[in-house]
């Protein structure tokens, strides 16, 4: 009897490990994360932030490890503070025809709360490979995501608005806060 009743503790222990071990899908609390872009100019230096982009990560609670990333975010959510501004930046990057982009993660390495995220970003109807470096932080009730990457504009077949005739700098960089509810 008493073999029966450690063969069930041992079958309830290994199906908790099991639970504890796989994904979690979470979504990012909007209200509380966003994506900022700068843009350099000679003359001044420009942000960008929006507050409405969907991520979500699969999530292994257990191990502390994110698992995948999907980010998505419409074009014209982004905010400078100065409309003339944005309303040339959506004409500049056609945002009726690209209304969206998008970044889809391959792999993600992680050294304690150091990641490197590998993906494919769609901006601009064009599709690129990236990397974003990031780091977590983790509390007991939160998971915050900061990190960071450059693209070229050109790259993506965006021509560089300009200001007195000169253009912008070529590179685009973003920056992310992303925060979930555990």
């Amino acid at each position: 009897m008493q073999a029966k009743i450690n063969g069930i503790i041992i079958l309830l222990f290994i199906q908790l490990s099991i639970v504890l071990s796989q994904s979690k899908q979470i979504e990012a609390v909007k209200q509380e994360s966003s994506i900022t872009y700068q843009l350099t100019h000679p003359l001044h230096e420009i942000e960008s932030t929006s507050k409405d982009a969907n991520c979500t990560i699969d999530l292994d609670l257990s191990k502390k490890e994110i698992k995948k990333v999907f980010v998505q975010v419409d074009v014209t959510s982004f905010n400078s503070g100065n409309s003339s501004r944005d309303s040339h930046a959506m004409e500049v990057i056609d945002a009726l025809s690209f209304p969206d982009s998008r970044f889809t993660s391959s792999s993600i390495t992680q050294k304690g709360d150091s990641l490197k995220v590998y993906g494919k970003l769609t901006f601009h109807g064009i599709t690129k490979d990236i990397v974003i470096s990031a780091f977590t932080k983790w509390s007991n009730n939160k998971l915050m995501v900061n990190g960071n990457f450059d693209i070229s504009l050109t790259e993506f077949k965006v021509e560089r608005p300009s200001l007195l005739l000169i253009p912008v700098k070529d590179g685009l960089k973003f920056i992310l806060t992303q925060v979930f509810n555990l």
